[in-house]
């Protein structure tokens, strides 16, 4: 039976990971996502998660223990933030290159230089091409059923999962969280069948050097070469988003909770201008469009959840009326853009899509993005949008050294 607790996003994502039943997790400390870690190594000492804690001396080796556990057969989880992430990049390229369902919390944190223990999404963002699905929370029960998710959808694939949600935001917030019964969970979650088997019987290399084309090995089998298991990858984030559309909607259909697959909407119906964003932003917009509504603006919300694999089709469909759009992100493509922008501008081109998109840099390092500002963007964006104006530059919103610009 399932109970409600008041609980911080770091609680609610530990939570999830006892009920999942992992075999190992490796952890080290890095703020806010420290806590996290604290609550399973409470849950190992009293027994109640049956797992292999390994304590490690860096981001890194955490990320090469879970790479290791997974090979032989366990499934694993660790966590993260900011630097702690960055430091764990090659690793990331080796736990999806090598097609392990490992799955990961991001506590997003700004990084250094200079050093900031507040919010911004510069962190996942900067890994956003790794081979990592990234799926992003706006509350601390979504953090709880993504989490559970995230290993349906990762070991369905066999794609790592990077579970997002914002620092301080939502990890050190408390919410009521409705935790599921563990029969609930372990009738969602198969156990856990690792396509990698290692037997002294049949002793074999693991990622070894792979040539550019196609060889036989010494038994005379036909094996790919690097571009063929790039292909695979690259075909199986194809795939992914179906697999995240039908987790979310067979968990809703056993908890009542649907948080939307890929994207999520609010008051979109009838709406002409419309917010978008990831995480807590896209909560702080629906906010915002309940005043603009208020003001005689139809405005609304289209959430993105899923970053990777960009949900192309649905964005297509979900802004297909809007006669302008409003993006707030907290990252940044230094020369360019935001990247929830640029993709939105990717999926929308050889489409009718027409609509002028206004791109604004919002909260870095935990700068507070209040709802009257956010407001007062969009009835911005929405007068310029109706003035004819293209929205081709980038506008960074509550920040005294940059020029204002609709």
């Amino acid at each position: 039976m399932s109970k409600v607790r008041i609980m911080t996003g770091n609680e609610a994502a530990a939570a999830a990971v006892k009920l999942a039943a992992p075999g190992v997790v490796a952890a080290y400390p890095i703020t806010p996502q420290t806590k996290l870690a604290e609550v399973l190594s409470e849950y190992v000492e009293r027994g109640e998660l049956k797992a292999e804690y390994v304590r490690v001396e860096s981001e890194h080796s955490a990320m090469t223990v879970c790479i290791s556990a997974s090979t032989v057969g366990a499934r694993v989880f660790t966590a993260t933030s900011s630097n702690g992430l960055l430091y764990m990049h090659e690793q990331l390229h080796w736990a999806a290159g090598s097609r392990l369902p490992i799955v990961m919390c991001c506590v997003n944190r700004g990084v250094g230089a200079p050093w900031s223990i507040f919010n911004d999404q510069q962190d996942s963002f900067s890994q956003r091409d790794t081979g990592w699905i990234q799926l992003y929370c706006r509350d601390n029960q979504e953090i709880l059923d993504t989490v559970i998710q995230a290993y349906r959808i990762a070991e369905e694939i066999y794609v790592p999962v990077m579970v997002c949600y914002d620092g301080f935001i939502l990890s050190h917030t408390m919410m009521p969280v409705e935790i599921p019964d563990a029969g609930v969970v372990k009738k969602f979650l198969p156990p856990y069948k690792p396509h990698t088997i290692l037997s002294p019987d049949d002793p074999k290399t693991i990622n070894s050097v792979f040539f550019a084309n196609r060889r036989e090995n010494a038994k005379g089998i036909l094996c790919d070469g690097y571009m063929d298991m790039r292909y695979k990858l690259y075909s199986a984030f194809e795939k992914s988003g179906e697999i995240i559309k039908s987790a979310s909607e067979e968990w809703a259909t056993m908890t009542g909770r649907d948080h939307g697959g890929l994207i999520w909407e609010y008051m979109t119906e009838d709406a002409e201008l419309l917010l978008t964003g990831m995480g807590s932003i896209a909560t702080e917009a629906t906010l915002a469009v309940d005043a603009l509504r208020a003001e005689g603006i139809r405005a609304g919300v289209v959430g993105i959840r899923a970053y990777r694999p960009f949900p192309k089709e649905e964005v297509i469909m979900a802004f297909g009326k809007a006669t302008a759009i409003a993006v707030f992100e907290k990252c940044i493509s230094y020369g360019y853009e935001g990247g929830v922008c640029s993709d939105l501008k990717a999926a929308f081109y050889g489409t009718d899509i027409k609509a002028p998109i206004y791109d604004h840099i919002v909260g870095l390092g935990g700068r507070d993005v209040k709802t009257g500002e956010i407001v007062d963007a969009a009835r911005k964006t929405f007068e310029s949008a109706r003035a004819g104006k293209p929205g081709n530059k980038t506008i960074w919103l509550n920040c005294s050294e940059a020029e204002e610009v609709y």
